[in-house]
């Protein structure tokens, strides 16, 4: 249930690429963060939590917080309890400790670094995207084996060789990396991230990693979030399979 959360986000484009399903009680609390620290009306920098500060308000009941985030206030009690104590009796939740709450769980209450391989459309398009650093995330870093995009600065960002993967991951002490080339060229990528010590990866490649144990590996396939979104589509309540678009 709480994989459906996911679904149901209206960011942009960027932003749903980045959305990945996991399971267990962690997905709410990621929901939580991201719809508390990032509103999605205007420019998406004014937050929902403060606006309940801006109101006059500097806590906020289960209830509330609930209905901001489509769940009942006993899920929401529920969820947070597997973390910790948040809440005060008669009081709900104060919002600012929350947030510092929610910043540790998520471990975005410091800055990271990270590496991308792969400048294409995509990876320019994310170098571009401002709402990493909202969350406390920077792309430190972009690389291409492509000779006519080395060299070339993007978004601020000179793309390096492969080569200086090794020592540029060491020297800015990246633990994150992002894959955004090709299926078939995905593995290689990986296996240099892992090599110069990065921690982490997002994998935007459509193609599962061999990684060892102790590098997390997060996958972002956007052809099966399409997959889940026509699922939920056509399986909404009275509505049945659509018919097939006329050919030609």
């Amino acid at each position: 249930a709480h994989e459906g959360v996911l679904a149901t986000m209206r960011d942009d484009d960027i932003d749903s690429m980045l959305n990945v399903n996991v399971k267990g009680s962690i997905v709410f609390v990621r929901e939580c963060v991201r719809q508390m620290l990032l509103s999605s009306a205007g420019n998406r920098s004014i937050t929902l939590i403060s606006s309940v500060v801006a109101s006059g308000e500097h806590t906020i009941s289960s209830g509330q917080l609930g209905t901001l985030l489509g769940f009942s206030d006993a899920q929401v009690r529920k969820d947070l309890g597997f973390f910790g104590q948040f809440g005060y009796p008669g009081v709900g939740y104060r919002c600012e400790e929350l947030i510092r709450a929610m910043r540790d769980i998520l471990g975005t209450n410091h800055p990271w670094a990270v590496a991308m391989v792969g400048v294409g459309n995509l990876g320019q398009a994310l170098l571009g995207y401002r709402g990493f650093g909202r969350q406390n995330f920077r792309i430190a870093a972009a690389f291409d084996a492509d000779p006519a995009k080395v060299g070339r600065t993007i978004q601020g960002i000179r793309v390096q060789p492969l080569a200086e993967l090794a020592e540029t991951v060491r020297s800015q002490g990246i633990r994150l990396g992002m894959i955004v080339v090709p299926a078939d060229r995905a593995q290689e990528a990986a296996d240099q991230l892992v090599a110069a010590g990065v921690e982490g990866i997002v994998n935007f490649a459509p193609v599962t990693l061999a990684l060892p144990a102790g590098v997390e590996n997060v996958g972002v396939d956007l052809a099966i979030e399409l997959e889940q979104l026509s699922f939920a589509v056509t399986n909404r309540p009275g509505k049945g399979p659509a018919e097939a678009a006329p050919a030609g």
